[in-house]
């Protein structure tokens, strides 16, 4: 079965800015990112059809015969036999997307808007096909419980051995080889505790399940995580957190309120940064979207901060809520910046400037450089390309 996890071009941009960097699949909720779960439930490779300044980093993989899955769906047993019943050039449809067709043919990305189907099959089943930035923290707590499904079964969690950590239904908790956990509070009754491979939980640490935690991530000392967050591999967190989503290489290293949020890899938020996400007036929240080029109704009455691939912020930053962040954005100062802030901008409250990219790749090598990564001509030319893409939203640059 060769599975092809395309990229829908109207999703791509409703998903913006997290798809500036990354095809649709390589988006993190739950324990795994969307590939991840397609891979380890079918026990098939996966690939990634996508726009092409991102297709050396996301290759295609063709055979003779292809099943071309929507890089936003999350899979369940019901929804992969549904796609393995599709006969030649037959299409799934999940709402008003398409969710997967089955074809002998090599369809390049740029086919995929005028594809036509012989047949089309509407899926009766729950799915969960990601159509906006916030569904990401909204179904995490769903995903959660399914990955912990997938990656616990038939295994056996290692235990916790220090004599001053507490955990409540002890049975829901999972515990991958070299994770140290000290003087904590772990609460499952209400949903599983996944602790990754040499993870890191310090004292006093409060968490509340669903949760999730990936390799090498750490937890700081009298942290507050509470239900349905994730915290993906190689991240930094403390502070008050309750429902946020990091994708992975991102810190939140001190005292601060993150909510009912979703930060991309290589963020970080200074001490003491604070994110929104209830309105004083208890309306629903509206949140910028790309697709539409204007802030559209989230129906949520919480949504916070949504940061995209390497955007930073400085000390006691302030963000209102449901505040979008592009990708390599540098934010700083007193006030509240805007509800919008665009990729590669400068400054804060009283303003923005654009972040010279040159300035911004250096600054991108030297955060890589930490983890001994080096800045690649693949991530070179992605986030080059992400700049001209993202130029119309820099107003000031039109002035």
């Amino acid at each position: 079965m060769n599975i092809i996890l395309f990229d829908d071009p109207i999703l791509r941009l409703q998903l913006l800015p997290f798809t500036y960097t990354r095809p649709l699949a390589d988006i993190r909720i739950g324990i795994l990112k969307v590939n991840e779960k397609w891979q380890k439930l079918t026990g098939h490779k996966v690939s990634f059809l996508t726009e092409n300044y991102l297709s050396a980093k996301f290759p295609t993989h063709f055979a003779s015969d292809n099943f071309y899955i929507s890089g936003a769906l999350c899979p369940t047993e019901s929804l992969v036999q549904a796609i393995i019943n599709l006969g030649e050039n037959e299409g799934l449809m999940v709402g008003d997307y398409l969710a997967a067709f089955h074809s002998s043919a090599q369809i390049p990305y740029s086919e995929l808007a005028s594809l036509k189907l012989k047949k089309k099959v509407v899926f009766e089943g729950e799915a969960h096909l990601i159509d906006r930035p916030w569904r990401i923290f909204q179904w995490n707590g769903a995903q959660i419980r399914s990955d912990f499904d997938l990656i616990t079964a038939g295994r056996i969690s290692e235990d916790i051995t220090d004599p001053f950590t507490r955990v409540y239904n002890p049975e829901n908790v999972f515990i991958e080889p070299g994770a140290s956990i000290k003087s904590a509070i772990i609460n499952a009754e209400n949903g599983p505790v996944y602790i990754g491979k040499n993870a890191q939980v310090m004292e006093g640490a409060m968490i509340r399940g669903p949760f999730a935690m990936g390799e090498q991530s750490i937890i700081g000392m009298g942290a507050a995580i509470r239900e349905n967050t994730t915290v993906g591999p190689h991240c930094k967190v403390a502070g008050e957190v309750s429902n946020a989503v990091f994708f992975g290489n991102s810190n939140k290293g001190h005292d601060g309120y993150l909510g009912n949020a979703v930060l991309g890899e290589w963020c970080n938020l200074g001490a003491d940064t604070n994110a929104s996400n209830l309105k004083n007036n208890y309306a629903n929240v509206k949140v910028w979207s790309f697709a539409d080029e204007a802030f559209v109704d989230s129906g949520l009455q919480f949504c916070g901060l949504l940061m995209g691939d390497h955007s930073k912020c400085g000390i006691n930053t302030m963000f209102n809520t449901g505040t979008v962040v592009g990708v390599s954005a540098n934010i700083f100062g007193g006030g509240f910046p805007k509800s919008f802030v665009p990729s590669f901008a400068w400054g804060g409250s009283e303003g923005f400037t654009t972040y010279r990219i040159e300035q911004a790749l250096d600054t991108v090598s030297r955060v890589l450089e930490r983890r001994k990564m080096p800045l690649d001509e693949t991530e070179r030319t992605i986030l080059l390309e992400v700049f001209e893409r993202s130029a119309k939203f820099r107003s000031w640059e039109e002035e």
